[in-house]
């Protein structure tokens, strides 16, 4: 299937960059400070990406132990990445550079996939989306120029996602977005969407969270390396290197992907922060990388019910599953003694990734480790306890399983996100 190296993928490099990048705050400044056409429009004087380093960028995904990398071609503010026939207000006029051909050069090189982000909404040309709104006539054109910007984009660059957004004001018989997408896939065959232009595309990409959908398809979380999407000077809120490796342990959970963002700086640069984390987590994968990829089923369960599901929780970190192998992320280190109930199958063997086996006994569901004494990864530390079967887990608000039909924990749909103990 098409989507087969996507549900492999896991990892991505998400790269928001703009000319809203040299006002550094955010990719919605024109929109959210109603900054003027002629004023904005003056901004790609000053636009040199004397940093922007594709290769470089391409390098740093691979190091991370990322797959893919998606650039933003365009956002909502119609600045286009790339030399176009269909406006002068791109980086090809204002700096005599294509950063999408340099983006897709590095990424082919390195064997990255590659994905083009590109808004249909756009606040810059005209007519735009509140005329299309407002008059018939003008909503087509403003449908037309949409379509020719994608069709444009499709026909120059080849691509392995369409990553539609920006899809304000309509829905998808607004955008024709059937249409759209058969004009595109006529180009590119193999081409993967996502579903921001109306249509349930290909995969889904929850933003800011790693939620798999259910019942199961190919999805992707799209989430910042700190709380912006484009460069904003003031947010300096990053996520460590241990809350990245438990976003890719909800991947691995899901069989979904991680795309994580950055938000080079106005002259292409990314800041420091963002690198070391990113470095930081390529090292961690390099040891755990046996619990994040390939993984096989889904863990996961429901709080009312136990359905189809494999999986329960526990109070150290996330699980996921690759054939008879169960990995636990200990986000939250027990110490040396690590006790896991409710398992359904017999473990064979134990070990910590990178450190070697532990000793363990099991009595019936129940399972005590000893672990070293202190972690030992520095990021994650990850537990792999080999089973005969198929593992599974399962375990309630009781002290033990009823004999009779029960609520899994909630008795009530409530109002929880996520595991009783916080997961």
């Amino acid at each position: 299937m098409k989507t087969d190296w996507f549900v492999d993928a896991r990892f991505g490099l998400f790269i928001h960059y703009g000319l809203y990048s040299l006002l550094g705050r955010g990719e919605w400044a024109m929109n959210r400070e109603s900054i003027p056409r002629g004023e904005y429009r003056r901004l790609a004087d000053d636009f040199t990406a004397e940093a922007f380093d594709a290769d470089a960028l391409c390098d740093l995904a691979v190091e991370a132990g990322m797959r893919y990398v998606v650039l933003t071609t365009m956002h909502h503010d119609g600045f286009r990445l790339y030399r176009t026939d269909l406006s002068r207000f791109n980086t090809w006029e204002a700096c005599g550079r294509d950063l999408v051909a340099e983006i897709s050069a590095a990424a082919r090189k390195r064997g990255l996939r590659l994905g083009l982000y590109h808004s249909l909404n756009n606040w810059m040309d005209q007519p735009d989306a509140v005329d299309a709104l407002e008059d018939k006539a003008t909503y087509d054109r403003f449908i037309a120029a949409t379509h020719a910007r994608c069709v444009e984009l499709a026909e120059r660059y080849p691509m392995d996602i369409f990553w539609y957004d920006g899809w304000w004001p309509f829905n998808a018989d607004g955008w024709q977005a059937e249409a759209l997408d058969t004009k595109i896939r006529a180009i590119q065959p193999d081409i993967l969407f996502n579903p921001r232009n109306g249509l349930p595309g290909d995969f889904t990409t929850p933003e800011g969270h790693m939620t798999a959908p259910q019942p199961w398809r190919p999805w992707e979380g799209c989430v910042s390396l700190n709380n912006s999407w484009g460069y904003h000077a003031g947010d300096r809120e990053w996520k460590s290197p241990g809350q990245i490796a438990g976003l890719l342990a909800a991947a691995a959970a899901g069989r979904g992907n991680l795309l994580l963002n950055v938000g080079p700086r106005g002259d292409g640069s990314l800041l420091p922060e963002a690198v070391e984390r990113l470095r930081a987590v390529g090292g961690w994968l390099k040891t755990n990388r046996a619990a994040v990829f390939g993984t096989t089923h889904v863990w996961s369960f429901d709080l009312q019910t136990r359905g189809g599901h494999l999986g329960d929780w526990n109070q150290h970190g996330p699980c996921s599953v690759k054939d008879r192998d169960l990995f636990v992320f200990l986000r939250l280190y027990p110490g040396e003694r690590f006790v896991l109930s409710g398992l359904e199958t017999e473990v064979l063997a134990a070990e910590v990734l990178g450190y070697g086996p532990v000793t363990f006994e099991q009595d019936g569901g129940r399972l005590v480790a000893r672990l070293p004494a202190a972690p030992a990864d520095p990021v994650c530390p990850v537990l792999r306890l080999t089973c005969r079967e198929t593992p599974s887990q399962y375990q309630c608000g009781g002290m033990r399983v009823p004999r009779v039909p029960h609520p899994h924990y909630d008795p009530c749909p409530s109002e929880m996100v996520g595991a009783p103990g916080g997961h």
